[in-house]
């Protein structure tokens, strides 16, 4: 069953998804807005697994032994998320005896995107980037190790759907959709820049310029730090023109707390 949704509004846009009866869409918890009095809302730790939707209590069939390894898939899920700084709970919202609505939205000043997937390609996406979708996708946390992961910053912690159905995102500023075959098959942006990206995209972290004078001129004045997000491939990109920490820092500095000073990327602060 086909998730119906528009995405409305400007600066910051909200999606108002309409539920035919039985169906359900859940939500990272702190992104629902509104709902019609016959759509219910449950809040649950788990996210969906193999396509199903999770049921709320445990089976008295499955002994001992299921109620065991059901806490225990429950412990790696939130144990995952805690670890990449997502939220805890997943919230459920069925609609009941007729069509539903709901509303969601993200949490800062942007656009956002319906991704459809088939089941033949997953989709990546930045922390915080996912806003909701159907019972019949799968949500998960893929980790970038290595280098990668140590140099990535932002790209450390990818969001991971797979299955059928739609997902929706969120972003900050405006989106453009790139692919890297239109390009000689690699694009190179700010890390915070990335919003998400098919599957058979790879992602990588690169040294903006070498140890030598001028890369540490692009990496203490330019506003890059060290590195950039490397996309390479075949296969759509979505990045967004806004990043958390320019607008952190614009937020500072208007409030008169800027102390990211005349130098730029490499020594700039963070908000907090």
């Amino acid at each position: 069953m086909t998730l119906q949704q528009e995405i409305v509004g400007n600066a910051m846009q909200m999606a108002v998804v309409s539920l035919q009866p039985g169906q359900t869409v859940y939500c990272e918890a702190g992104k629902f807005l509104f709902k019609t009095t016959n759509v219910t809302m449950e809040t649950r730790l788990t996210g969906p697994s193999n396509g199903q939707q999770p049921q709320g209590g445990g089976s008295t069939g499955a002994g001992m032994g299921g109620m065991l390894r059901q806490a225990m898939g429950t412990a790696m899920q939130v144990g995952q998320r805690v670890l990449a700084g997502e939220s805890l709970a997943f919230q459920y919202f069925t609609s009941q005896g007729g069509e539903g609505t709901v509303g969601f939205a993200g949490v800062l000043p942007g656009e956002m995107r319906a991704l459809e997937l088939d089941g033949t390609r997953a989709w990546f996406a930045e922390k915080d980037a996912f806003v909701a979708a159907e019972s019949t996708v799968d949500f998960g946390i893929a980790f970038q190790g290595g280098k990668t992961g140590m140099k990535g910053g932002e790209g450390f912690v990818l969001e991971k759907f797979t299955g059928h159905g739609t997902v929706i995102i969120a972003g900050a500023g405006n989106f453009i959709d790139l692919n890297p075959a239109d390009f000689g098959g690699r694009i190179e942006v700010d890390t915070g820049c990335v919003v998400a990206f098919e599957e058979g995209i790879q992602y990588g972290v690169q040294r903006v310029g070498g140890l030598n004078r001028q890369g540490m001129m692009n990496a203490v004045f330019g506003g890059e730090g060290l590195s950039l997000a490397t996309l390479e491939g075949s296969g759509r990109v979505i990045l967004q023109s806004l990043t958390i920490e320019s607008l952190a820092n614009a937020l500072k500095k208007a409030q008169g707390g800027d102390k990211q000073g005349p130098t730029g990327g490499l020594f700039s602060t963070h908000a907090g």
